[in-house]
């Protein structure tokens, strides 16, 4: 082939080299032919080897597209000379111009050109070397071959195209290259760089993604459907089934279209969706499509706004925990909670059906707190907006679903419409009224309508965001006053002395249903129940002297009043927060012990077993400074029962005395300084 034309380029058409089963490729090269005169070929074959991928994986279109170059040209090395290796060492010609002229008139008489080396060009040839062309040219035979016949090679660049339909899946490689004029046939043993086209063979497939990088619940959110063909035509009647989710809908609208795509992303054609709905089935009519093609449309899906359960009071705000904790769970709290809907897809290609996963993100973070005024009880809902979307609320509603004819919920909340922006909260307020005894617990359930601001006109109505919770013991029992008085004969009190302080527990009801408990006892004349209070100052602006906790008898009946004297000392001047006084449900141990045993000296002996919500824990250093009076007295009843503690509700204990501050002023003492020098 060299002496008779040399290969100088290949072009693919599709660029990639990449085809499916039944799709055309074509693949145009260009020859430049050394002939001076045009050449009629009969024709010329491109011999092809078919091998198939032992990773299936990479017969897939995705990953074809993407491990193959994109323009599609191989420019080929040009070709070295067609002479043997002994005729390209011989030097090369020299050649001069030759002239005779007549003697008489100087006329050019001939002229002609003279080799002056052709001694050393037509010496005779040594028998070691060969003039012979290089031997073992073997045409290849194979099933798979490209053909163009009957060409003419003009003199110079001629552009020859091969177009073949694909068959199998597989890769083909083009090996070698054959030109026949008459009998002879040119023949290039090997192409080389290595040359390949693949032909692959595609499942169908459904693609479901959302157009955001979120789904937020309660407003209409678009989802993407995309199908792949591949091998499957669509034909008229087929479509998809989607199972209904209970918690999502799936919303039509009248403009929907389907667009249909080939493989290289040029749009053929479009029709308008056909949606049908059912009670367990929304059923998606296909457009009719070809092989090898892609249907894209967009739906709108609609989740509905509900809040999680919560897992107990002890998520309601304004429980007296610790601050570390509370910390915590504003850090935690940031995130958006998800929920996951997962519908059903039958596919008219496949007995089995796809399962796909919707995450939806609830926009709003909502809590709750119980609010205490003495024995009037409030109700606050807070509503977080998690998401970057700015919203508007409107008729906010807080009912009771135990339906109960004695309480009334009173909104304080006097605008019907509120706008709630990104990352900002709005707060809501109900009182709680009675005329009789209060229940003992509360189901409410809080609901808000919303829409996004950003939005226009919707075409469907939204659902409201429903929160429910549960309000247990809200009633108030019992009200705590803590007093200090400066030394008798001071105005006020001074750091480092000690001062009186006067704490009051006052009942505030008769007995209820919810003091029926095994810490109640009766007599003959009232009921009583044990009490054990216990006086702390986290911040360490007092120091408690003496016994900071005991246990009291105290009368269930209204305005029973116990009052527990003790000393504190204040450490610092300044407007001091009184110390912390905490009440805890004294129970008794249900064993034969317990009634021998004075009940006073376990308080002592600090050898309690504290059974009480983990958000009221009392704190570990004032358990400790009560503990090392009498440590050693402890292990004298070492396994003997213990009584229990329960911290009580928030909602039923009421500190009138809580934010009130002390003033103390500094001590008038000298203080003597001696300073040695030397």
């Amino acid at each position: 082939m060299q002496s008779f034309a040399q290969l100088r380029d290949l072009h693919f058409d599709p660029s990639n080299a990449v085809v499916h089963v039944g799709g055309v490729l074509c693949i145009e090269i260009t020859m430049y032919s050394q002939m001076p005169v045009p050449v009629h070929v009969e024709q010329i074959v491109v011999n092809v080897h078919f091998s198939i991928e032992k990773n299936s994986y990479r017969k897939t279109a995705e990953w074809l597209t993407k491990h193959k170059t994109s323009n599609g040209i191989i420019n080929f090395p040009p070709e070295t000379a067609p002479f043997p290796v002994s005729q390209n060492s011989l030097p090369a010609l020299e050649l001069y111009e030759m002239s005779e002229r007549s003697p008489s008139d100087n006329s050019l008489n001939t002229t002609g050109i003279i080799c002056r080396n052709v001694h050393m060009l037509l010496r005779r040839q040594e028998s070691s070397s060969s003039l012979e062309m290089p031997s073992g040219v073997a045409l290849e035979e194979g099933a798979h071959v490209l053909r163009c016949s009957h060409v003419t090679l003009e003199p110079g660049a001629n552009q020859i195209t091969f177009r073949t339909q694909a068959k199998e899946p597989g890769t083909y490689t083009l090996r070698q290259l054959c030109a026949s004029v008459g009998s002879v046939w040119f023949v290039l043993p090997h192409i080389y760089p290595i040359v390949q086209y693949d032909v692959y063979s595609q499942e169908p497939q459904l693609h479901v993604e959302p157009l955001a990088d979120s789904l937020l619940a309660g407003i209409p959110q678009k989802v993407k459907f995309t199908v792949t063909t591949g091998h499957y035509t669509i034909k008229n009647g087929d479509s998809l089934q989607l199972s209904n989710a209970e918690a999502m809908l799936i919303l039509c609208q009248a403009e929907s279209r389907a667009m249909v795509y080939s493989n290289t992303r040029e749009q053929s054609s479009d029709a308008a969706l056909r949606i049908q709905f059912s009670d367990k089935v929304t059923s998606i009519s296909l457009p009719v499509a070809p092989a090898y093609h892609v249907i894209e449309f967009e739906l709108e899906v609609l989740s509905l706004p509900s809040a999680p359960a919560l897992g107990g009071e002890s998520d309601m705000l304004g429980m007296a925990e610790p601050h570390r904790k509370h910390k915590d769970k504003q850090k935690t709290g940031h995130c958006m909670v998800t929920t996951d809907h997962k519908v059903s897809i039958d596919c008219p290609w496949s007995i089995y059906s796809t399962v796909i996963a919707l995450t939806f993100s609830v926009p709003f973070r909502t809590t709750h707190a119980l609010l205490s005024s003495g024995t009037r009880k409030y109700v606050q809902v807070c509503v977080q907006n998690l998401s970057e979307l700015d919203f508007q609320l409107s008729d906010s509603y807080l009912v009771d679903t135990s339906d109960s004819t004695d309480l009334q919920l009173v909104p304080l909340n006097t605008q019907s419409q509120q706008p709630i922006y990104s990352k900002q909260s709005v707060f809501f307020v109900w009182e709680l009224k009675w005329t009789e005894e209060p229940p003992p617990s509360l189901h409410c359930r809080f609901s808000v309508g919303f829409s996004p601001v950003s939005e226009e006109q919707l075409s469907v109505s939204l659902k409201p965001y429903i929160y429910e919770f549960k309000v247990e013991n809200f009633f108030t029992l019992y009200n705590v006053k803590a007093e200090i008085f400066p030394p008798s004969g001071m105005e006020y009190c001074r750091t480092g002395s000690l001062c009186s302080l006067e704490v009051s527990i006052t009942r505030l009801s008769d007995l209820l249903e919810v003091d029926k408990d095994e810490a109640l006892t009766e007599s003959d004349e009232h009921f009583s129940t044990k009490l054990m209070y216990e006086v702390v100052d986290n911040s360490s602006n007092w120091a408690v002297c003496g016994k900071s906790c005991g246990v009291i008898s105290m009368p269930v009946a209204a305005r029973a009043t116990h009052r527990v004297h003790m000393e504190v000392m204040p450490l610092f001047a300044g407007y001091l927060p009184l110390p912390d006084v905490r009440l805890f449900k004294y129970l008794p141990h249900h064993s034969a012990h317990s009634s021998q045993l004075d009940a006073d000296s376990w308080i002592e002996n600090d050898s309690l077993s504290v059974d009480k919500h983990g958000d009221d824990q009392p704190d570990s250093s004032s358990l400790k400074s009560r503990g090392s009076m009498h440590s050693a007295c402890s292990s004298e009843h070492k396994g003997l029962p213990m009584p229990r503690l329960q911290a009580l509700p928030a909602g039923q204990v009421f500190n009138s005395s809580s934010g009130t501050q002390v003033l103390v002023i500094p001590s008038q003492d000298d203080h003597v300084l001696e300073v040695s020098v030397t």
